[in-house]
């Protein structure tokens, strides 16, 4: 049977660690009072609790949360353990305190020996504090979501009422222009409907926020939900208040993020418009009619999926708030009832009414908001069909398979029987040596290296996700994946796994036609081809949403200034930037098989043609390049400076990357020189932008001498040799100064071996860089996303 501790670290939210129960620390202090308990000094005397508040047992509100096993055993304790106070009179005194906050203090009498009534002292104490502690922080977050629900409740309201004028709209426009007389039908809109006239100006406004599309509507009626919803507490549609004067009006933006180029243009396109043709309007226009053109009609569709996102955020955020109770609750019986077997009397029913009656257990405000979020999804989000939220509300996680656990083992035996098999053949062969003929080497080897550096990273991945998984980071939550839709570790591997089995299985068949004198070079290309198809499959196999995903990602690289930067792409981003031998390796398998060399086996037209040479650069330049672009785009979104210094660590490793390539083609002394001030300077802002900013160490005023406050590992040890073990990796680029040599081994293997370490070195990189995020998310008690709301109210100054 699995300790309730090892449960209770494992279902508890990550990023609000801190804020439950320190279940450890309590129980270190039974095992210090049992050390110290004799047992002739057991006796405990008691005295009645006096409960002011015992009548809030009875506002928790009940639901479908309330009816797990866990809630079902807490509201049976005071039966099972009796709810008698007589029967345990004198044992201890729960006194609540009301001022700024709900403050719990417990007696414990004298009669007691002195060595037992010291460690129960220092036992309550600790205990009552941890009881504070969960009652503070849960009002806390409770609050946050009422806020966040009361919020949306106004916003719900706006939608509902902008999509019945715009279906109102479009049957106007439908029936005159079926015939009817426009003056007529202006007029009577006008004159008959007073209430329904709006106008929707498109303009997009500069923000210090963020910059934002922006639809002004001006309205002559107050779109104010206020009245009635916050009585009510309901978030189905309310009345929207009264009629005033047309010439009362009000401002509603509908800000959408600019995070597509479609709507940065757009938006850019409307400011220039607006600035150039814009003309003042009066404000009781009476031909003020409403019109619902396909640019509003869209900002509408997209004001509904950020508000259902911020349903979905917030039904979550009370998932997690009710988990926190649960838990909490549990842990308060657990350790309760393990002081009473140190103990020997009955405190758990005394203590336990407390708890019962506290805020964090006793106020049924959440779980009611979490009742009305159901409710409003299931008939505005989903058509009134039920199962189809909860898809959404509760997505369920796919089960892992034994059966993927088979394929993996599986791949893996025949990924290295044929390896070894290809690295016999090939050293019999004599395929990787300096005496060989170097047509293998310029025409095959490159593709080969090109599939075992991306799936090396790919490994290394899902050797991340595991570290992630053990050190209970939620990579899930900082990525943004989609719930229920990532993939696991095992899927990593037997992707891994099968994929090498397959390219090392093409290898071994390539290698023994060509040592047999056959022509096949078009083998490693069909390869490739295979590859890039199974890539862009449209049909739903072999993991097609993440295979989206995927493009989806890199397309946003691609266009990263255009594109809002979010952390998986600059993550992505930053993964590329280990890659620049794969990159510059499918550059000349690109030019190799598209030039038609590989029926003449002609590999030097993508080698010595000027401008494919000079491609080297481009090619070279470009993970960087897009890596700095998205830190300009950062920078220009969140105004935060040190986006700026991060762009020049990636300007810095442009200037690296281009005197390497210049000194591959000239091995002169300037060359070398410059090559050498370049990448040291690089290596150096690389190296304090990896421990300080990224990882978060060398901190000098810190607890962990050099180290950050809060460290997930439990050895420190292992940060001080990771630090030196990232050093060393970045000195790689050394090998292009030095030229190591060993023995007649061919000089691309040994890039390809240092290419290798580099990609190490990031997968190394990567475990530190997502602790680092998990651990300002949880510094800030982030577990759910602030989706950004799209309307806002603004009255106007004439």
């Amino acid at each position: 049977m699995v300790k309730f501790s090892k449960q209770f670290e494992g279902q508890l939210v990550p990023e609000w660690k801190h804020a439950f129960v320190d279940y450890s620390l309590l129980r270190k202090d039974l095992k210090r009072m049992q050390h110290d308990h004799s047992p002739q000094g057991t006796i405990i005397t008691t005295s009645t609790p006096h409960d002011h508040h015992q009548q809030q047992q009875s506002v928790a509100t009940p639901s479908s949360y309330n009816l797990s096993p866990c809630r079902l055993l807490l509201h049976k304790l005071p039966a099972f353990f009796g709810s008698n106070n007589a029967d345990h009179a004198g044992t201890i005194q729960v006194h609540r305190r009301v001022g700024r906050g709900e403050v719990y203090e417990t007696e414990v009498t004298p009669e007691m020996e002195t060595t037992t009534a010291t460690a129960a002292r220092e036992f309550f104490a600790r205990l009552d504090a941890q009881l504070n502690k969960v009652n503070h922080f849960y009002k806390a977050k409770e609050e946050e979501f009422l806020h966040r629900g009361h919020s949306l409740r106004k916003q719900m309201d706006i939608l509902l009422d902008l999509k019945s004028r715009s279906s109102s709209s479009l049957s106007g426009h439908h029936r005159a222009t079926a015939g009817d007389d426009p003056s007529i039908s202006c007029s009577s809109a006008t004159s008959g409907a007073e209430d329904e006239s709006t106008r929707y100006v498109t303009s997009a406004t500069d923000t210090d926020e963020s910059q934002h599309e922006t639809a002004v509507m001006r309205d002559p009626e107050e779109l104010s939900a206020e009245q009635g919803l916050e009585g009510s507490g309901s978030l189905s549609r309310q009345s929207l208040g009264r009629t005033v004067s047309s010439c009362q009006r009000k401002n509603l933006k509908i800000n959408i993020p600019l995070t597509t180029p479609c709507r940065t243009i757009s938006a850019l396109t409307d400011l220039l418009r607006d600035d150039l043709v814009s003309q003042p309007k009066n404000k009781c226009d009476s031909d003020a009619g409403i019109t619902f053109t396909t640019n509003n009609k869209t900002k509408l569709r997209h004001a509904e999926k950020m508000i259902k996102g911020a349903f979905i955020e917030l039904y979550k955020g009370l998932g997690y708030l009710t988990t926190y109770r649960n838990l909490n609750m549990m842990a308060f019986v657990k350790i309760l009832k393990k002081f009473e077997k140190v103990s020997g009397k009955q405190v758990l029913s005394v203590y336990l009414r407390a708890v019962e009656s506290s805020y964090f257990n006793s106020s049924g405000e959440a779980l009611k908001l979490m009742d009305e979020v159901e409710d409003v999804f299931v008939r505005h989000f989903a058509a009134g069909n039920r199962r189809k939220a909860m898809k959404y509300l509760k997505p369920t996680q796919r089960k892992e398979s034994h059966t993927v656990t088979f394929f993996i083992g599986l791949m893996t035996g025949c990924f290295v029987a044929l390896f070894l098999g290809y690295c016999i053949m090939a050293h019999i062969a004599g395929m990787y040596t300096q005496r060989r003929d170097s047509i293998y080497m310029e025409t095959v080897y490159p593709v080969f290296s090109m599939f075992s550096l991306m799936f090396l990273h790919l490994f290394m991945y899902g050797c991340n996700m595991v570290a992630w998984r053990k050190a209970r980071i939620n990579y899930s939550f900082i990525f943004e994946f989609a719930a229920g839709r990532e993939l696991k570790y095992r899927d990593v591997f037997l992707v891994c796994t099968a994929s090498m089995a397959v390219i090392v299985g093409v290898m071994f068949a390539h290698l023994s036609l060509a040592v047999r004198g056959f022509h096949a070079q078009a083998i490693p290309g069909f390869l490739l081809l295979g590859f890039l198809l199974l890539l862009f499959c449209p049909f739903n196999m072999v993991y097609r949403s993440t295979r989206f995903q995927f493009l989806r990602i890199l397309r946003n690289i691609v266009f990263s200034p255009l594109y809002k930067v979010v952390m998986v792409d600059f993550f992505m981003a930053d993964q590329l930037c280990s890659q620049v031998p794969m990159l510059r390796s499918l550059e000349y398998v690109a030019c190799y098989y598209i030039s038609g060399s590989y029926r003449t086996q002609e590999y030097g037209y993508c080698i010595n043609t000027k401008h494919i040479r000079d491609l080297a650069y481009a090619v070279s330049f470009l993970p960087y390049y897009w890596r700095a672009m998205q830190c300009a785009r950062r920078w220009f979104d969140e105004s935060d400076t040190g986006h700026l210094v991060n762009l020049g660590k990636y300007v810095s490793a442009m200037l690296a990357a281009g005197a390497k390539v210049a000194y591959e083609k000239d091995r002169s002394l300037g060359s070398l020189s410059l090559l050498v001030i370049v990448s040291s300077s690089a290596t150096m802002y690389q190296l304090y932008w990896d421990f300080v900013k990224d990882w978060g160490l060398l901190q000098p005023n810190s607890k962990n001498p050099w180290l950050r406050n809060d460290l997930i590992l439990k050895s420190k040890s292992i940060y001080y040799l990771s630090m030196g073990l990232n050093l060393v990796l970045r000195l790689a680029w050394l090998q292009t100064v030095i030229h190591p040599n060993f023995g007649s081994l061919d000089s691309r293997v040994t890039s390809f071996f240092l290419a290798a370490l580099e990609v190490i070195r990031r997968g190394h990189w990567n475990f530190y860089r997502l602790e680092n995020e998990h651990l300002n998310n949880a510094g800030k008690f982030r577990a759910v996303k602030t989706v950004p709301l799209p309307f806002h109210e603004a009255d106007e100054e004439d």
